[in-house]
């Protein structure tokens, strides 16, 4: 990244901006990830445009709000960035995750739960202090990942196209167990745990299908028809966010499966994130970045990078 850049982005930017504070109107920044640029990028979102770039270790690609904190997974080099949401700066820059890949926080907001691709493991990272405190193996290769809403039990993918997925004790964060496997009826890919409590949303890795189990991951309750494999799901209260990157399209369930609307975005979006009543994407193929509201209308495109893997909310502490 031009040196030239950050300075002028920097210079124009109000004091609360530089802090990390909430902007006009109350909105928080999104922070998303410049995959190829070894910086992240803080867009205001009440109006879409870019606030500052903050520079990385190379590589960010998942990105996640923990506490107040941003934990970033740079998997192709080993690294976890902690970053201070209130300051942007970086706080932590942690080892001993050899190929880190997405985090969930705990409820307190003292840990992130990391998987870890090159171990087969989930990693409990402390990110007050920047240190890795707890590990469990699961014998395959952990990405996607969900808390579920006591936060006491995680489910985890084991690939992009996994056969089971792993049910993970984390009451004991520096001792995690393995407690459960779940067979999916497909290859599945991400997972998600319904605001209700009493489900949890399966997406498939090889079709356009997803799964809905009770929160136990005893009974499959329902299968639904979704577009092009991969998706990924997040929920705001009542209504389920379901994102296609391959077909491009966002679809808005009600939490019985019921599609209410679908939408169109940039190719490439996959992941998604939820918070202050937006939904959150971007774009691994045009950079972009796209916030909706609670229905499922784009309230704003903003392009933030060459290429975008994930991004996040952050607020003051």
């Amino acid at each position: 990244m031009d040196r030239r850049k950050f300075v002028v982005a920097a210079a124009a930017l109000p004091f609360a901006l530089r802090s990390g504070r909430a902007l006009a109107g109350g909105w928080p920044l999104a922070l998303a990830t410049a995959d190829q640029e070894a910086h992240l990028v803080a867009v205001d979102l009440g109006t879409g445009r870019i606030a500052r770039r903050i520079r990385t270790s190379p590589d960010p690609r998942s990105i996640e709000a923990v506490g107040s904190s941003a934990v970033v997974a740079h998997w192709t080099t080993g690294v976890v960035t902690v970053l201070d949401a209130p300051t942007l700066s970086v706080r932590h820059v942690v080892h001993g995750i050899d190929e880190p890949r997405y985090a969930v926080p705990s409820r307190d907001g003292r840990y992130a739960f990391v998987t870890d691709s090159g171990r087969a493991e989930v990693a409990t990272l402390d990110v007050e202090r920047g240190r890795v405190v707890g590990r469990v193996h699961l014998g395959e290769w952990p990405r996607h990942l969900a808390l579920d809403a006591t936060g006491s039990v995680l489910w985890v993918a084991l690939g992009t196209e996994s056969r089971r997925l792993a049910v993970v004790d984390v009451r004991r964060p520096d001792s995690l167990r393995l407690a459960a496997r779940v067979t999916p009826p497909f290859l599945a890919h991400a997972v998600g745990f319904s605001p209700d409590r009493r489900h949890v949303w399966v997406t498939s890795g090889d079709r356009g299908a997803l799964a809905i189990y009770d929160a136990r991951g005893r009974h499959l309750v329902a299968q639904l028809r979704a577009d092009a494999a991969p998706q990924h799901v997040t929920f705001i209260g009542s209504t389920a966010y379901v994102t296609s990157g391959n077909s491009g399209t966002l679809r808005v369930h009600g939490l019985d499966g019921r599609v209410r609307h679908t939408a169109s975005l940039p190719v490439g979006s996959f992941n998604v994130q939820n918070g202050w009543g937006r939904v959150l994407t971007a774009s691994l193929a045009s950079g972009s970045m796209c916030a909706f509201d609670g229905r499922g209308e784009r309230v704003f495109r903003t392009r933030v990078a060459s290429s975008s893997h994930d991004v996040c909310f952050v607020t003051a502490a």
